[in-house]
């Protein structure tokens, strides 16, 4: 029977769905729908039957005073989307979103103006329900990025990025906080892992493995790539393995960042998206300046977790934000957040936004395969997603 995988994709508020061909690695494009404003980010429910989706009016000339979070049913066959309730209204951007592995808890993060995680309960026929009301003196930190709940434990693990340091004031420091949630959906301090008092540590995202008790997470201000064991429902202080994101021979640059991180679903491999999209002027426009815009891939050692970097896939894009797996691991794609100018000798081309199209090897190294260009019209492309329908 032909696997049923679905690929979504956000431009601005429209999210579209594709059909996805694994074995000839092809996406078909289909309709649309529109959420109230730019999307943030998405999770699918356990069983495939709902996308949760966070939204704000946040970008240039926008106010972040326009926040939400959607529920969008699934046509399980079609993969269709439609509206599943209305829209729950949020008090402050979210910038991530995930679900409890049991489904019944929908935990959103925000960073600005202040630290936070809010907590909706999902309904049986998977609509948002009531918000949970949380305890004063949660440690959320500074600015998180990323709200993740381990499958394994039920860890609630919010990835507090931090801020690099500029003229008028000084480093935020970063941290991984670790949260437990009970069976009322409501969130307790567990612990906090902040290296040198997280100075000079900026994570961005982490991934669990899929069977073993790892924890790996990128480190967005240092292109390093950091693996953690889990002890219990808490981490070890201090990581097992560090690693740079990076091939040895580059050149580390302004606006040089690690990205997305996601463990392949065999566990065997490891990949973090490297980024860079900083200009600089030519012939009067601005045009990309240079950098690693790669997929740094490592093995995992299936007996410690060490991770070893085997490759650094060009994604034959720039700035790839989003990117994903198909559920049998055999197709990667991965979205690039906006159209950019390129220098091309004496030429400036322009770069569209695109969904690229990788083969993943039996040694789980990539190989690009095709693009597919994104009509961005001005927008961002801000989020993808892959899975297979139950």
């Amino acid at each position: 029977m032909k696997a049923n995988v679905k690929l979504y994709s956000a431009v601005g508020e429209e999210l579209t769905h594709y059909d996805v061909d694994v074995v000839a690695l092809t996406l078909t494009k289909r309709k649309p729908i529109k959420v109230p404003a730019v999307v943030q980010y998405a999770w699918p429910h356990p069983n495939r039957r709902a996308l949760y989706v966070t939204t704000s009016n946040r970008g240039k000339g926008m106010k972040s005073d326009y926040n939400h979070v959607s529920a969008l049913r699934i046509d399980p066959a079609s993969g269709a989307l439609s509206h599943l309730g209305d829209p729950v209204p949020l008090w402050a951007r979210a910038v991530h979103c995930c679900l409890t592995a049991d489904g019944q808890y929908l935990l959103n993060a925000h960073n600005l103006p202040h630290a936070s995680i809010t907590v909706h309960r999902i309904n049986a026929d998977g609509s948002i329900g009531s918000e949970v009301k949380q305890p004063a003196g949660l440690a959320f930190g500074i600015y998180p990025h990323q709200v993740m709940a381990s499958p394994q434990t039920g860890t609630v693990m919010l990835i507090d990025r931090g801020n690099d340091a500029k003229k008028d004031q000084p480093e935020d420091p970063g941290a991984l906080r670790l949260f437990r949630i009970d069976k009322d959906g409501v969130l307790s301090n567990l612990a906090a892992i902040a290296p040198d008092g997280g100075y000079g540590f900026g994570p961005r995202h982490i991934d669990f493995h899929p069977v073993k008790p790892w924890v790996y997470a990128s480190l967005e201000r240092q292109d390093q790539m950091y693996m953690y064991r889990m002890q219990g429902e808490s981490i070890e202080a201090e990581a097992a393995y560090k690693r740079t994101t990076l091939a040895h021979h580059v050149e580390v640059k302004k606006r040089q960042l690690a990205g997305p991180i996601h463990v392949h679903p065999n566990g065997r491999t490891v990949y973090v998206a490297n980024r860079n999209d900083r200009t600089v002027e030519y012939a009067g426009q601005q045009v990309w300046a240079g950098g690693d815009n790669t997929f740094a891939v490592y093995a995992i050692d299936q007996a410690t977790g060490e991770p070893t970097l085997i490759q650094n896939a060009d994604t034959r894009t720039i700035h790839v934000r989003t990117f994903a797996f198909d559920p049998s691991g055999r197709m990667m794609v991965a979205a690039s957040i906006e159209p950019i100018k390129v220098r091309e000798g004496d030429k400036v081309v322009d770069v569209p936004a695109t969904l690229s199209v990788m083969r993943v090897g039996s040694d789980g190294k990539l190989e690009f395969v095709r693009k597919f260009d994104v009509e961005s019209n001005g927008k961002t492309h801000y989020w993808m997603g892959m899975f297979g329908l139950n």
